[in-house]
C-alpha cells in the first residue's frame, strides 16, 4: 500500500473490469499490476487517474474502503480524458494516484447517527462508497435512507447493486424517482427535491447529498423547509478538484481550496464561501 506522502508519485494501474451502467457511464475496476489494490483510502477521497499523451482528471473513488481487493470509478463520458477511458478495454494500463481530499466522517460525525443519503444521477457514485462502507459496519449507524432520482430509468447509476443488495438490507430504504413518465417505470415520477419534501423525512437524521449543483441547491431549500439544520447536511465537490494538493489555484472558493478543505463540506460551511457554485 502507498504512503499518505506517496500520492504525488502515479502508480500503474490495470483496468480488470468494465461494466456498463447507463448510456453514458461506465464503472472501471483498477489494481495494480500485482493483482492489487493501489492504496487504501476513505468514504468520499478521489484518485488523480492519468493516461500518458492524452491528459489526467480528478474522480471520486467509489468502492467502499472496506473493498480489500480493487478500487472502483464510475466515470460518465464528457470530455477528452473520459471519452479516451470509456474505449479502455480490459488489461488497458494507466496510471493512478491519490488518495486526495477530506473524506465523510463516517467513524465520528456519522457513528451512530440515522443517515439519509440523495443523490441525482452521477452523483450517487461519489455516495456509493460511503453507503457501502455503512452497510459493511452495519452495527455503527441506525437507519439508512437512500434517495435517488435520475432523468430515466435507464439513467440509473449501479441499479442491479440498487435492487439486487441495497433494497434487501434490513433497516436500509431505498426510494427511486425519475424525471419524467417512462414505459416500463412503475415507481416514483418527479426531481427529487419535490420527492425529499413529499418523503417527509424525521429531523433526526444526518444527511448527505451529491449530484448537480442546481439539484443540491434545491434539495437543500426543501430540507430546510422540513425543519433541517445545515449543520446536520454534507455535500461533496470534487467536481471542482483539479491537482489535488492546493497548488495550482483552480479550486479555490474564497480561503477554501476544495482539494485540501473538502472536497466534502457541511453544508452551513458552504455559507462562509463566495456564491460562485
Amino acid at each position: 500500500m502507498a504512503n499518505i506522502n506517496d500520492t504525488l508519485i502515479p502508480a500503474i494501474g490495470v483496468i480488470t473490469d468494465v461494466r456498463i451502467d447507463t448510456p453514458d457511464v461506465k464503472t472501471f475496476r483498477v489494481v495494480t499490476p500485482d493483482g492489487k489494490k493501489a492504496f487504501d483510502h476513505k468514504p468520499g477521497q478521489c484518485a488523480m487517474l492519468s493516461i500518458p499523451g492524452v491528459g489526467e482528471a480528478m474522480f471520486s473513488i467509489t468502492s467502499s474502503p472496506t473493498n480489500t481487493e480493487f478500487m472502483e470509478f464510475s466515470i460518465k463520458k464528457c470530455g477528452c480524458v473520459t471519452d479516451w477511458l470509456h474505449q479502455a478495454e480490459v488489461g488497458q494500463q494507466i496510471t493512478i494516484r491519490g488518495p486526495y481530499g477530506r473524506p465523510f466522517p463516517v467513524d465520528t460525525e456519522f457513528k451512530g447517527k440515522d443517515l439519509l443519503f440523495i443523490a441525482g444521477g452521477i452523483g450517487l457514485a461519489p455516495l456509493r462508497s460511503v453507503i457501502n462502507y455503512c452497510r459493511d459496519n452495519r452495527a455503527d449507524y441506525g437507519t439508512i435512507d437512500i434517495v435517488y432520482g435520475s432523468r430515466s430509468m435507464d439513467d440509473l447509476v449501479d441499479y442491479n447493486e440498487i435492487i439486487e443488495e441495497w433494497t434487501k438490507d434490513t433497516d436500509v430504504h431505498v426510494h427511486l424517482t425519475i424525471d419524467r413518465e417512462q414505459e416500463g417505470w412503475d415507481g416514483h415520477v418527479g426531481f427529487v427535491p419535490a420527492y425529499v419534501k413529499e418523503l417527509g423525512f424525521d429531523t433526526n437524521k444526518t444527511a448527505i447529498i451529491c449530484g448537480p449543483p442546481i439539484m443540491i441547491k434545491f434539495t437543500l431549500e426543501a430540507m430546510i423547509e422540513l425543519g433541517f439544520d445545515k449543520t446536520q447536511v454534507y455535500t461533496t465537490m470534487e467536481l471542482r478538484m483539479k491537482c489535488g494538493v492546493g497548488k495550482c489555484g483552480r479550486c479555490n472558493i474564497g480561503a477554501k481550496y476544495v482539494c485540501k478543505d473538502g472536497p466534502v463540506f457541511r453544508c452551513d460551511e458552504l455559507d462562509e464561501l463566495p456564491d460562485e457554485y
